[in-house]
Formats: C-alpha cells, structure tokens, sequence
C-alpha cells in the first residue's frame, strides 16, 4: 500500500476529516501528538492497529497541505 492511499475520506466519519486507512483514528490526532512530543513509538503502542507507515503517511499528508498554493483575491 503506498502512502498516499493509507489517508482516507468518509463523509461519514470523523466529521468528514482525513482519517487513517478508514479508521477512526484522524490524521490531526496523529500530527498534534507527534508536535506535542510523542514518540512513534508511543503512538503505535497505544494505536496498536496502526503500522509506521501510517504515521508517515500523516507526515507526508500535512507536508502536502502546507504547500498547496491559494490565490489572493
């Protein structure tokens, strides 16, 4: 599975917030605990469904959104 397809979307879900690999584990949660200081390692004892690969994902997904360009109006 590639990086890219491990975030996903569901209205339904979350509010309609990225989330990880369709659980219910949102990507926002995953990016404030790692600014807040909490190891990799940390996360994925307590998230024991998530893989490595799922927090870079995160980390690619937030990278992503920072560079999106917007236009001024």
């Amino acid at each position: 599975m590639n990086l890219e397809t491990r975030i996903t979307y569901n209205p339904l879900q979350c509010g309609g917030k990225p989330c990880v690999r369709g659980m219910r584990i949102r990507v926002s949660d995953i990016l404030q605990m790692l600014g807040e200081g909490i190891r990799s390692e940390e996360i994925l004892q307590d998230f024991p469904d998530l893989e490595p690969e799922d927090i870079q994902a995160c980390l690619l997904y937030a990278a992503r959104r920072v560079n999106l360009e917007r236009l001024a109006a």
